[in-house]
């Protein structure tokens, strides 16, 4: 769909898991909320991974289109040797424990990239480190910025090739994380005033018995929702998701993960092929857990 096209709607969406190149979207926050509210979204969650630099940028783009923008992020965390996410919502962005702890994040995958240099410098490849800065910009450098700058140089025909013959999990240049723990992520997003939820919880690879596990420590430790309307959702994934929410009592939010052409044909508010829906109680349950009026749309 053209990225320049407007939807008219009488039913505004929501979107409550949107990236910007502040991370590894493709679109700066302000472009993500102009894109959004001309789709026809009324609520929009802008929440990067390990940064909230991009929502004082948000926010003012959102008041110029009328639209109800949530401050937010999303961590990684480790559980049993995978990369778990944690949604916050309502993140008080210029508390100094907080970034303290996203800066430490930060320094780790500094230390990681340079780690996956040395690696793939022994297959005669001399990753530019700075080059690949350029590339992010401000945002977090992840594994999809070393694929576009090796495409780009000629080294891989596509991303896809990249992580196939390089960056996979099971790929010789993988570094594998130094994953924040889920009591330091859930707790730093509480400590600063936000609303922990956990994300995607379908695309872990986990057994429902591990994910159901898994939901039940993280509620010990403060979680307060579960992201249950989600664009890769399949088959009967969104009612096993909204059992979890039943069970431990948690609020069910949803977004489509958006990330601009990083990931193709995943459109924001709708989804993939318009296969999502997230209703109002995604947003309402949030401002009402967050103690704040719920703002009609």
């Amino acid at each position: 769909m053209d990225n320049n096209a407007k939807i008219v709607t009488n039913n505004k969406l929501i979107d409550l898991h949107v990236h910007s190149n502040i991370s590894d979207g493709t679109l700066t926050p302000s472009e993500v909320v102009k894109l959004a509210s001309d789709r026809g979204v009324g609520v929009m969650a802008l929440t990067d991974h390990d940064t909230v630099e991009g929502v004082a940028e948000a926010e003012t783009a959102a008041k110029e289109c009328g639209m109800v923008l949530i401050p937010g992020i999303e961590i990684s965390a480790g559980f049993r040797d995978r990369d778990i996410h944690i949604l916050g919502y309502f993140i008080d962005t210029r508390s100094e424990e907080f970034l303290g702890i996203l800066e430490k994040a930060w320094v780790k995958r500094e230390e990681r990239n340079y780690k996956i240099a040395e690696r793939f410098a022994k297959f005669g490849i001399a990753l530019d480190i700075d080059a690949i800065k350029k590339i992010s910009g401000s945002s977090v450098i992840t594994r999809a910025h070393f694929a576009r700058w090796l495409v780009e140089n000629g080294y891989c025909r596509s991303n896809s090739e990249v992580f196939d013959r390089y960056l996979g999990n099971d790929k010789p240049c993988y570094v594998p994380r130094d994953y924040m723990t889920r009591e330091t992520a859930v707790s730093a997003i509480i400590n600063a005033g936000g609303i922990p939820v956990l994300a995607h919880p379908m695309l872990y690879g986990l057994s429902m018995t591990e994910t159901d596990t898994l939901v039940g420590e993280l509620c010990e430790m403060g979680l307060k929702g579960i992201e249950t309307y989600y664009s890769s959702n399949m088959g009967y994934d969104e009612d096993n998701v909204r059992s979890l929410a039943l069970k431990h009592k948690l609020i069910m939010t949803g977004g489509t993960d958006f990330h601009g052409s990083n990931k193709p044909g995943l459109e924001i508010g709708t989804g993939r092929n318009n296969n999502m829906h997230v209703p109002k109680s995604a947003y309402e349950d949030l401002f009402r857990l967050k103690g704040m009026p719920v703002p009609e749309i």
